[in-house]
């Protein structure tokens, strides 16, 4: 008897990716493929139905599994979501017969230092190290092992290739194309004065380098950690170390186009 072959189904909770679910869901299982009502980390496929953020939710509440992605746009800017509501017959149609390319993607993780204990974080898009209450904070930078700057401002934004379109981009920082293994490391609302000197622009260095961020004393204790959107805090942190992790994630996509026409019917 064959393996069932088990496609996991994940949606926001809005109208339009409720009732894109049920249609989704009626029509893989007529395709013959199983929906489980909770996450399978033995299934094939994930399609996560909503905006980026429900994307982001999914890969993180699952802890980053390995079954890849491909995503359903019932959301604003849905620059994961590949598949438009009305594709869907042309989707399953094409994913039967394998007319789809899988591809791999980057995290940045951060390895937390406090007092009593290390934490180890992972993140999609980025991690941006920032004071908490909207607070300035000074912080001292190192680029591999190399001391940058004595940064003072909002905060920063280590981004992957991924996530450069996302916060970063927002924040007045480049687009880097997913295919290059680098971080970006762009101020927020950097302070430059005859006080403080911080640098105004972002700098992209190679994936496998450290960049270390190490808090004021001052700041032990007023430092917020930000995953993908998510705020963190840990008490007595002593330094923070961020690079390209050695974990992925994969998605699938149906055209070598994608990306371009994403850049260019999102932005422009």
């Amino acid at each position: 008897m064959s393996q069932p072959r088990i496609i996991n189904i994940i949606s926001n909770r809005n109208y339009e990716s409720r009732r894109v679910f049920q249609i989704l869901k009626s029509k893989l299982e007529k395709s013959g493929f199983v929906t489980p009502d909770e996450f399978s980390h033995k299934a094939e496929l994930s399609i996560c139905i909503g905006g980026d953020g429900a994307f982001l939710r999914a890969v993180h509440n699952n802890k980053f599994p390995q079954v890849p992605f491909i995503g359903i746009n019932t959301g604003h800017l849905g620059f994961y979501q590949e598949i438009s509501p009305e594709d869907i017959d042309r989707f399953i149609d094409d994913y039967i017969n394998k007319r789809f390319e899988t591809f791999e993607m980057s995290l940045v993780e951060a390895k937390v230092f406090t007092d009593k204990k290390n934490y180890f974080l992972n993140a999609v898009n980025e991690i941006v190290v920032r004071g908490q209450k909207s607070k300035v904070i000074h912080l001292d930078v190192f680029v591999d092992g190399n001391h940058l700057e004595k940064f003072s401002g909002d905060g920063i934004i280590i981004s992957t290739p991924h996530g450069s379109t996302g916060y970063n981009f927002s924040a007045g920082g480049a687009i880097i194309h997913p295919r290059l293994s680098a971080v970006q490391i762009n101020p927020i609302a950097p302070m430059s004065s005859r006080a403080y000197r911080s640098l105004p622009n972002p700098i992209v260095v190679p994936g496998n380098w450290t960049i270390g961020v190490h808090p004021e004393q001052r700041y032990k204790n007023g430092t917020t950690i930000v995953l993908d959107g998510t705020e963190m805090f840990y008490k007595d942190i002593i330094k923070i170390n961020l690079r390209i992790s050695s974990k992925k994630i994969s998605r699938i996509s149906f055209s070598s186009h994608t990306y371009w026409e994403n850049l260019k019917t999102k932005f422009l």
